[in-house]
């Protein structure tokens, strides 16, 4: 019994103390309410600046103290400084190292890197911000509230404002979910700034780049490359593949504007500046249904910053060209980037140029095959590109931000061949100009509207004077594209938000051509006008365990007066704290595409013109994707493995590029693809590894041509990589390889022309597509080093040699009649050769 009347006492003095506290906390008063008090009760007065108090809420001292008592009271809670001036008047301070705005660092309790892009809200009032990419976040207003971090990777967190209130911007540690049960799967997948993340996309964030085998900097589209189900069957950028599909089903956007063009060199280079974007991200499936017009990938780059970021710059120079990037932060509020990078070739020609032109404009070998004769054509090229961005960011007000983007890429060749004693000169010019306007408003923390609008102009003129013949083709092809896009996210609940939007395209596509043997011309403009109701529902449970979007979007195409709906998906679920499962699933269409009228000899530059759907002859492609995925991630192993199925119908023969019995024919048909992509990767303290391997069954099916169903162009059945990575402080180096099985080409039935029409000799061919080309195999390396100068400038030294054995890979062949119609011709194009290069970045 006296146990029991014990419990009781110790329970009831609990409650009480509860009790007590619970009144205290609700007796909290601001500070300035507090002065007023006192100065009523003792009769004296204070002067304050109010900014410097207005953060302390605190109890007011007990009422039977003395006036020298409460001031030691609050001198104690506060730290501030109270100065007698006489017996009735107190000046009230602060100490002037704390002078400064509510700022402060997020880091990540277990990595100590800086958390990015977390929401920072004063309580109970509209103000908001976000962290850049050091983690750092300061508050515009200053406020007695509590102050709140999110995001979805980590807990929430609450801080007390005076937490803030100290000499320098501390450090606050956020906890991530366990097992990283949020947004991302990985923050390392790769390398140091690529993150595989829970929506099935892949994110690159350059700044954070580590490296990869063969790359001087993180050269946007080569290290897409790199992603499994990600290749280019001719070696060049201006080609990619995905999962099986040709480049122009790819959407390419850059802050908004549609990006027909994508290389430089041709192919080689990305067009995309590596010292410009913040966030890159791809999608190969599952995407999200804001975006259209492609049937295969996405390719979203953004130089967007979450915040005006501080006055930066760098320049740096390569083997191949120079650049330079600059931000200007012109106010608090206010900033502009620009950026430009032009080829060096005007002024020496290096060794990495030399091979880079061969491998575009090499001269190509072509052999007879009665006679074994080899027939060499030699070229002399005058060639140069550039590329430059400005952007403007401006935020009003506490709610509102505008950018302003532009973009302008161009690359010009002039081209002198020689055979023999025949001499022609070809010209070639290919460009994209671009800008944007995005206006974007913060409501509330659940409501945001973005609204913006886009323009892209491509050109590209052409003058082709044959070596064989005495055929001149001039062609010139242009698209001017416009958008329109209006978005709004609604947080319906802490687990549901809500996208819907409208978007709004007009493309206009002219093509112009002229051939003088046999004589031929033809000029066409065609116009297309589409508009798209949106709606997206996204939701993710308590746990971050499950994450759920379905989307909607629903075409209507004004020039043939039709409604086209699809529907897009995205799952993911945490089946155990490791492994997880993924569902991606997605109809898409695109309108605009890329086709080859005349392939003939162009020495392996762009033969590719944009043309408009009609719904006829060149129908709206349609793809359907689905795909299942698991992934496996603890701290030293990621194991990801992906199954999917796409079929692609819509397409027309001549978008293909083929170079045997079909190559000019016109026909609509489909094609089917099965796979499946599995990486591994093992972290060790100091280094990583990782190997992948993709599996393509790639097939065509052309009713109206007589091959039954035969593979793709641009199947590559099976593709192998592999890199060892060593990542430790300032020094990477990479070493790694590529092999992947032969694309499928067709080889001439007999080794004699078939002149059958004696007018038009032709090569009678076996079935399409039976043969393949030898198999493929690069080893590639990288190294860079940093250096730091001062406390804001860094050198960074790289070096890189791509195909380090120099192997001699056949990556494309074809055959036609010779200019005599004595023989048939083997045209063979070559891989790169070994090829150095170096590059040297000041950033400061």
């Amino acid at each position: 019994m006296a146990k029991s009347s014990g419990f009781y006492i110790l329970l009831l003095n609990f409650l009480f103390q509860t009790f007590a506290i619970a009144q205290n906390e609700k007796a909290a008063i601001p500070l300035k309410q507090v002065l007023e008090q006192i100065s009523a009760e003792h009769e004296v007065k204070f002067n304050f600046i109010e900014d410097e108090i207005v953060i302390f809420i605190i109890v007011p001292p007990p009422e039977g103290l003395k006036l020298e008592a409460k001031i030691n009271y609050l001198r104690k809670l506060t730290k501030l400084k109270f100065s007698v001036i006489d017996k009735k008047y107190y000046t009230i301070s602060n100490d002037h190292k704390v002078d400064k705005p509510l700022c402060g660092y997020l880091i990540d309790a277990e990595t100590k890197m800086p958390v990015e892009n977390a929401s920072v809200y004063i309580q109970g009032t509209n103000t908001m911000t976000a962290t850049n990419e050091h983690g750092y976040f300061e508050l515009p207003i200053v406020s007695p509230n509590a102050i709140e971090f999110r995001h979805q990777s980590y807990q929430p967190k609450k801080i007390d404002a005076r937490d803030l209130y100290v000499s320098d911007c501390p450090q606050i540690i956020l906890i991530p979910f366990q097992q990283e049960l949020t947004e991302v799967i990985t923050r390392q997948y790769l390398t140091a700034g690529i993150s595989k993340k829970k929506n099935g996309t892949i994110e690159v964030k350059p700044k954070k780049f580590g490296i990869l085998p063969g790359l001087i900097e993180p050269d946007v589209l080569q290290t897409l490359q790199q992603i499994p189900g990600i290749y280019s069957a001719n070696e060049t950028i201006s080609n990619l593949n995905v999962r099986g599909g040709t480049h122009d089903q790819n959407l390419f956007l850059w802050n908004g504007i549609r990006m027909f063009q994508t290389g430089h060199f041709f192919g080689l280079i990305s067009a995309f500046n590596p010292s410009l974007a913040h966030t890159i991200t791809i999608y190969k499936n599952g995407s999200s249904s804001f975006f259209g017009e492609s049937v295969s990938s996405v390719v979203d780059i953004s130089t967007h910053a979450k915040t005006i970021e501080e006055t930066q710059a760098s320049i740096s120079s390569n083997l191949i060209s120079a650049e330079f990037y600059s931000k200007f932060k012109i106010s608090p509020k206010a900033s502009i980037e620009v950026s430009g990078r032009r080829s060096l070739t005007d002024f020496f020609s290096s060794p990495t140029y030399k091979n880079y032109s061969n491998r575009i404009f090499q001269n190509t070998v072509v052999t007879d095959l009665e006679t074994n004769a080899i027939s060499p054509i030699d070229s002399q090229e005058r060639f140069y590109f550039y590329d430059m961005t400005l952007q403007y960011q401006q935020k009003i007000g506490k709610k509102h931000e505008l950018t302003i983007d532009a973009i302008t890429i161009r690359n010009n060749l002039n081209i002198d061949q020689t055979r023999n004693t025949t001499e022609k000169t070809s010209f070639l010019s290919q460009q994209n100009i671009g800008g944007a306007l995005r206006w974007k408003t913060v409501w509330n923390s659940k409501n945001t509207t973005q609204i913006s609008a886009s323009g892209s102009y491509y050109n590209l003129d052409a003058n082709r004077q044959s070596i064989q013949t005495n055929q001149v083709f001039n062609q010139s092809n242009a698209v001017l594209d416009f958008e329109f896009q209006l978005k709004n996210t609604t947080q319906l609940s802490d687990h549901i938000t809500l996208n819907i939007g409208y978007q709004a395209d007009e493309i206009g596509v002219s093509s112009n051509d002229e051939i003088n043997t046999p004589a031929f011309s033809r000029n066409i403009k065609e116009v297309s006008v589409s508009h798209v109701g949106i709606a997206e529902v996204q939701y993710q449970s308590t746990d971050a365990k499950t994450l759920l979007s379905v989307g909607s979007r629903c075409n209507y195409f004004e020039r043939f007066e039709k409604f086209l709906p699809e529907l897009r998906i995205q799952f993911h679920r945490n089946l155990t704290n490791p492994l997880s499962i993924e569902i991606l699933g997605e109809q898409k269409s695109q309108t605009l595409s890329q086709t080859i009228d005349l392939q003939q000899d162009y020495l392996g530059i762009e033969r590719r013109r944009w043309t408009l759907a009609n719904d006829t002859s060149i129908p709206i492609q349609k793809s359907n994707q689905f795909s299942v995925g698991l992934a496996y991630k603890n701290a030293k192993w990621l194991m990801t493995w992906d199954n999917f199925y796409k079929r692609v119908t819509g397409i027309t023969s001549s978008s293909q590029g083929f170079q045997n019995q079909y190559e000019f024919s016109k026909e609509v048909g489909n094609y089917d693809v099965i796979g499946t992509e599995v990486l591994l990767q093992r972290n060790f303290r100091k280094a990583y590894a990782w190997i992948s391997y993709s599996y393509n069954d790639n097939k065509y099916s052309f009713k109206t041509l007589n091959a039954l169903d035969f593979p793709n162009n641009f199947e590559l059945s099976h593709v192998l990589s592999a890199a060892l990575i060593y990542d430790w402080k300032s020094f990477k180096m990479a070493l790694g390889g590529k092999w992947h099985t032969g694309k499928p080409i067709t080889e001439p039935a007999s080794t004699t022309i078939n002149f059958d029409n004696p007018s038009k000799p032709t090569i009678d061919y076996n079935e399409p597509n039976t043969f393949h080309l030898p198999d493929y195999f690069q080893l590639n390396f990288s190294a860079s080093k940093d250096w730091k100068l001062g406390e804001k400038m860094k050198l960074q030294t790289s070096v890189s040699v791509l195909n380090v054995l120099d192997k001699r890979n056949t990556i494309h062949r074809y055959y036609r009649v010779n200019a005599d119609q004595t023989g048939i011709e083997s045209v063979n194009i070559y891989s790169l050769q070994r090829t150095p290069n170096l590059n040297v970045k000041l950033s400061f």
